[in-house]
């Protein structure tokens, strides 16, 4: 018997802990509740910033822990957000990290790094095809 019982949420969850683990290293830091919030305020920034169609499809290829995390409060009567520039997108993940202290330029980074080496190819293509250009441009280099 695993964690819950339920293959399919033991998987999620060993899946997703292994995101968080990957993202801590990538933040250097031991704190999981860190990894966790730098996670969701960047998801959430992705999702509000991309077309309702794409950010469904995104939402798709995330772990299923990770994918009602990435749900979570969504509202999409208002999306996509006009959200042009890096100052812009670093102040709304700014805005979810709090009371946690990360840059949230690191934070960025960070997930997108381990966005890249979780998801497909494919996926990180669609994903990048949504993005405003100053957001390609941190993108970590393939």
């Amino acid at each position: 018997m695993g964690m819950t019982g339920l293959r399919s949420f033991d998987q999620s969850l060993v899946t997703t802990k292994q995101w968080l683990k990957d993202l801590m290293a990538e933040l250097s830091t031991d704190d999981e509740e860190l990894a966790y919030h730098a996670i969701r305020a960047v998801l959430h920034a992705l999702r509000d910033r991309m077309r309702i169609d794409d950010a469904v499809e995104f939402g798709a290829q995330l772990p299923m822990l990770l994918r009602g995390v990435y749900y979570e409060g969504w509202d999409p009567s208002d999306k996509p957000e006009k959200i042009r520039s890096l100052d812009l997108f670093y102040e709304k993940v700014e805005k979810q990290l709090r009371p946690r202290d990360v840059n949230p330029q690191r934070a960025c980074i960070a997930v997108f790094r381990v966005l890249e080496n979780h998801m497909s190819p494919g996926s990180i293509n669609d994903l990048k095809s949504t993005l405003p250009h100053v957001l390609k441009d941190i993108w970590p280099a393939d």
